[in-house]
């Protein structure tokens, strides 16, 4: 079943903001490591499952600031009637 044109030009607006919000993320966690906030590098080092660990806090930046990024590209959509 293609897609109509408004329902990919909605698609493609989410995307766009999921895109910017996982970017967000992404930038957030680098600066997170790099400044070693709470020793979270640090902890991540000493275990065994640095990979695993740093994979999870990247994902839930990911889901986080994505959600927010899609949050605000629609609220931003809204018209003051008043």
């Amino acid at each position: 079943m293609p897609l109509k044109k408004h329902e990919r030009h909605v698609l493609g607006f989410l995307l766009q903001h999921l895109l910017y919000g996982t970017l967000g993320g992404f930038l957030f966690g680098l600066l997170l490591l790099w400044r070693d906030i709470g020793g979270i590098y640090t902890m991540a080092q000493r275990s065994d499952d640095t990979v695993l660990i740093i994979g999870l806090l990247f994902f839930g930046l990911f889901i986080t600031f994505g959600s927010v990024g899609m949050g605000i590209g629609i609220m931003g959509m809204g018209e003051d009637k008043n």
